[in-house]
């Protein structure tokens, strides 16, 4: 333990974010974190109690080692932090940045505290590594003869490859768009992950040995019999990337959109990239975005920094609460209110609403939403919930640009399914046991197989794919 009397000591603190006016003029990172001293990150390591059961350990999908790297901090010993920290995260730069932190969730001070800021601590600890010079390319002393292609450069993939590449294999990652990084490049918003962060790493993979083919189809420009021809091992990490949709009167119309179709189109254009019509542009816009996750808010942070006339975010279900109930009792991810930066910067947001037509405008584009409030009640004979309608509450909204954001239902059509005899499963899916599909080659991780999750655990599921992969090589 670090400082026995640290946590009563130092309240919890991280970065301030940069002023509204400031940030919505760019998409820069939001954090402000050159106000936020290296002594200041020691207090916030010295808030952890060693626990005894520490239970941030479970709260991690990868199993970090939280005491002893906020122990490591506190002594200002860098590079065992570092050592640790990377002992069980191949990417801590993106964790430390984007992930919503379920260990912080489990940390025992939350019980009556705030929680240690151990996200923070994290990416302190990888920014301090790079600019120390403590990160270093690392090729494998020796190679085994191995060939393994990773189809999908996003979090999975590129953990995946990682490990394969550290055991000796030849590993060869192919990406369908231009540049690697998935969802890291061309799902979340530069104001939450600048892309320099990626291209890092990137780089630093492909020093390690690692080989990207970008723009290649496996399926059309590639086929699996001649992926499974020219490779001993076949890991899918395609993500889950077919859209939800709304299917309500109107959704047809010009100016209605899935959200991960504007994010991408944005992503795009912030780097410079060429990208397919139509502009899907907020400027001068009334916005509303359907859905209340984290995607639904990328999307309203984007539409302020595109100066929307107005944003609106909508959600079927009732207001979570402010604290935690008996229902979602700590160490359990607690259901309640989530406000981002996103939301701080301009939004209205409403719940128990629900979306029932979009409406025409003369020009044909979309120009209202209809929607209605709703009520849920509970059944007292199953004790589940269900809503019904507010009688009279029917009113039309303006919507000029409409954003779907209601989740994922699994991996995206494609020839490569019928090509490897692998159709997805009645959840939209790939079915693989321990990674494992049924062809005995090809192996599946990430959104792909779990469904829909965070960073956090797609790096989980490449790092673990990758020790199947490499017990059946």
């Amino acid at each position: 333990m670090s400082d026995p009397k640290g946590f009563l000591k130092y309240p919890r603190q991280t970065p301030p974010y940069r002023p509204v006016t400031e940030r919505i003029s760019d998409f820069r990172d939001v954090a402000h974190t050159g106000a936020f001293s290296s002594e200041q990150t020691r207090e916030q390591a010295a808030r952890c109690m060693g626990c005894g059961v520490p239970f941030c350990h479970n709260g991690c999908p990868l199993g970090n080692l939280i005491p002893d790297f906020n122990e490591a901090v506190f002594r200002e010993d860098w590079a065992l932090a570092y050592r640790l920290l990377t002992q069980t995260n191949n990417f801590p730069e993106f964790t430390g940045r984007i992930c919503p932190a379920p260990c912080e969730h489990a940390c025992v001070l939350g019980i009556n505290q705030d929680p240690v800021a151990i996200e923070h601590v994290e990416q302190t600890i990888i920014e301090s590594a790079f600019s120390q010079g403590l990160v270093q390319a690392q090729p494998p002393t020796r190679r085994t003869g191995k060939m393994v292609a990773v189809v999908g450069s996003g979090p999975a993939g590129l953990a995946a490859a990682a490990e394969l590449n550290r055991k000796g294999h030849s590993v060869t990652v192919y990406e369908k768009d231009h540049h690697p990084g998935g969802l890291l490049r061309y799902g979340i918003p530069d104001f939450k992950l600048e892309k320099w962060v990626v291209e890092r790493r990137i780089r630093l993979l492909e020093a390690e040995g690692i080989a990207f083919k970008c723009g290649v189809e496996i399926g059309l420009d590639i086929t699996a019999d001649e992926l499974l021809n020219d490779f001993d091992a076949v890991l899918l990490c395609v993500g889950a990337a077919r859209p939800r949709a709304l299917h309500i009167p109107g959704h047809e119309l010009p100016g209605v959109y899935f959200a991960m179709d504007y994010l991408t189109q944005n992503n795009r254009r912030v780097a410079g990239e060429c990208f397919p019509e139509p502009d899907i542009l907020a400027a001068g816009k009334h916005v509303v975005v359907i859905g209340g996750g984290d995607t639904g808010s990328d999307c309203v942070g984007t539409a302020n920094r595109q100066d929307a006339l107005s944003v609106s975010q909508l959600q079927y279900r009732p207001r979570p609460a402010d604290t935690r109930s008996d229902f979602d009792p700590w160490p359990l991810t607690p259901m309640t209110l989530s406000t981002s930066s996103s939301h701080e910067e301009g939004c209205e947001r409403a719940w128990e609403v629900q979306t029932k037509a979009f409406v025409s405008g003369s020009d044909g584009r979309v120009k209202g939403l209809v929607v209605s409030d709703l009520i849920w009640e509970k059944d007292p004979v199953t004790d589940r919930y269900a809503f019904r309608e507010k009688p009279g509450s029917a009113r039309e909204i303006p919507c000029d640009l409409a954003l779907i954001a209601i989740g994922y239902r699994g991996v995206a059509p494609g020839a490569i399914w019928e090509q490897l005899n692998l159709l997805p499963d009645d959840r939209g899916l790939v079915a693989a046991e321990n990674y494992q599909t049924a062809h005995p080659r090809v192996f599946a991780a990430g959104d792909a197989r779990r469904g829909q999750s965070l960073v956090v655990w797609a790096i989980a599921e490449g790092r673990e794919a990758a020790r199947a992969v490499e017990k059946t090589l």
